[in-house]
């Protein structure tokens, strides 16, 4: 769910230095690195090639081409010279994934969000947050401030809380304790765990102003064919529109929304005939 307080942007222009009017150190080296995979993307190059293709000198080629193999995005092979590397393979790969995602979900995201005038958002797990793919505004009074690209706790969100499903109690607690340590909000963990173990048996999380914002809502897992959560559905609105009652009939919708897109992903909500585990959380020993 996407928390009600403004989040002001990371800064997406390179810094510019207030003398020279250019990209500050920083910013040149990152645009510098990103010229070097941009000149490898069109053939292999040797140090001295590269350096001429880029204008660079060698000193400065060479340690920049180094940093990105040691990070896998190049590749060093004798003969040939720096070749693109793994780790843009994997990204690539990621990136088709989610842009797929998004385009199958989003007519369903706008039929939701048509039906609710709720603000509704599709997220997936990005390392130990939960990271907006798409969002459909609402039409309410009160907007939820949230863009594509946010990225948001995963214990205190609704979307978060349904990303983690399969994950044992032991991750949750991890994950917990350091949601906490960056969190205005003091919560109690068993209580938090006691609620999850609900939320899973469910299938639909909630989203409770844990985050001071006045937000409420509910979400839902996405499965992809293998049966893994590969993503999640929310529907978020300021606490006034989200009343207990309300937030229990919205359940049944988001759910259906969720499954219906796991469906077109490939997934078959006969989990236990493909002798798949409805959740590996629910029997943690917690």
């Amino acid at each position: 769910m996407a928390q009600g307080t403004a989040i002001k942007p990371n800064g997406d222009s390179p810094r510019m230095s207030a003398a020279s009017g250019r990209p500050a150190s920083g910013s040149q080296t990152l645009l510098r690195g990103i010229e070097v995979l941009e000149s490898v993307g069109e053939g292999p190059a040797s140090l001295g090639e590269l350096a001429a293709r880029l204008g660079f000198t060698r000193s400065t080629t060479h340690r920049l081409a180094n940093a990105l193999v040691d990070r896998r995005y190049l590749t060093f092979v004798p003969g040939r010279g720096y070749q693109l590397g793994p780790k843009l393979l994997q990204l690539a790969f990621q990136a088709q994934q989610q842009t797929d995602l998004a385009q199958i979900a989003r007519p369903r995201l706008e039929k939701l969000a048509e039906q609710t005038e709720d603000t509704i958002h599709l997220g997936v797990l990005d390392m130990d947050c939960a990271l907006y793919l798409d969002e459909v505004p609402g039409r309410r009074r009160i907007a939820i401030s949230s863009r594509v690209g946010d990225r948001q706790p995963l214990t205190s969100t609704g979307l978060g809380k349904a990303l983690l499903f399969d994950e044992d109690a032991k991750r949750w607690k991890q994950l917990f304790e350091r949601d906490q340590r960056n969190s205005k909000i003091r919560a109690n963990f068993k209580t938090w765990l006691s609620e999850m173990k609900d939320y899973v048996q469910s299938g639909r999380s909630y989203e409770l102003e844990e985050n001071g914002d006045h937000v409420r809502g509910v979400a839902a897992p996405i499965r992809d064919a293998s049966g893994a959560i590969s993503a999640a559905i929310s529907i978020s609105s300021a606490a006034q529109y989200m009343t207990d009652a309300r937030m229990a009939e919205l359940s049944k919708d988001v759910m259906e929304t969720a499954a219906a897109i796991s469906s077109e992903l490939g997934w078959t909500t006969d989990a236990e005939a493909l002798g798949l585990p409805v959740s590996a959380a629910t029997d943690s020993g917690y």
